[in-house]
């Protein structure tokens, strides 16, 4: 399996070097940290790819002591799988793990729309209706890492206004995840469903019908689910190595 370095643009000179300017190990440890956010997020990082510390220090002109720390906040925050004596990787979520998520969602999402049906503010409408503009505008500018993260942050948005902090941060913890599924499974043609289905959402939050709304909502997490899980199920699937050298062994 290949392994992926992730360039940048302005390398970190390493300490100690002749002229070299000596940035907080704090300075450098945020920019590997965001870098490596971004990657997973923009779908340039692949399921089951490692990340090594070597590559990386390299890449960012860092030690790799701050490489190390960086790659085990990010295992602690779920955005990459560590494995003893073996390194960081990034996930590679089973399809069932993916089913779990969305399941939870599914149901948590629909307490909130039941919450806030017919209920919302007119300065909550005017947030909601400014988020979807911030995606409309991602998708046109071709942001795909924007685009992800601004498609979690609608559902976050609104569980969000819902008042409490508990649900928030579960919440917060459900979208993290499928965020990151999305990243990885999720084709890119795809992005621009979120401030349709958005769009037609916060439409419907400001009716009193809250059934079909639920519906809604259910309807739109289903079609993401779907469609990552096609996409993981693609990437389990592993080549028949008899039926490979068995059509080049008739070929010869």
């Amino acid at each position: 399996m290949p392994t992926m370095t992730i360039g940048h643009t302005s390398p970190t000179p390493i300490a100690g070097e002749a002229g070299a300017e000596v940035l907080p190990e704090a300075g450098v440890e945020a920019r590997i940290h965001a870098a490596i956010c971004a990657a997973l997020m923009a779908g340039k990082l692949r399921p089951g790819m490692p990340l090594r510390e070597r590559n990386l220090a390299e890449a960012f002109g860092c030690t790799r002591g701050a490489v190390r720390k960086v790659l085990a906040r990010l295992g602690a925050e779920g955005k990459l799988h560590l494995e003893p004596n073996r390194g960081a990787y990034v996930p590679q979520p089973s399809v069932e793990d993916i089913r779990q998520v969305y399941s939870a969602r599914r149901t948590v999402e629909a307490g909130i729309v039941a919450t806030l049906c017919g209920r919302l503010s007119g300065e909550q409408i005017a947030r909601l209706a400014q988020h979807v503009e911030a995606e409309e505008a991602a998708f046109h500018g071709h942001q795909r890492e924007a685009s992800v993260r601004l498609a979690g942050g609608f559902h976050v948005l609104l569980a969000e206004m819902v008042g409490s902090a508990d649900l928030l941060a579960f919440v917060q913890r459900l979208i993290a995840k499928t965020e990151l599924y999305k990243a990885l499974y999720d084709p890119a043609e795809f992005i621009e469903c979120a401030p349709t289905e958005h769009r037609a959402l916060v439409a419907a939050l400001q009716t009193d019908r809250l059934h079909a709304t639920i519906d809604l909502m259910t309807a739109h997490l289903d079609d993401i689910e779907k469609r990552v899980v096609e996409q993981a199920m693609r990437a389990e699937d592993v080549p028949d190595v008899k039926a490979i050298f068995a059509a080049s062994i008739g070929q010869s």
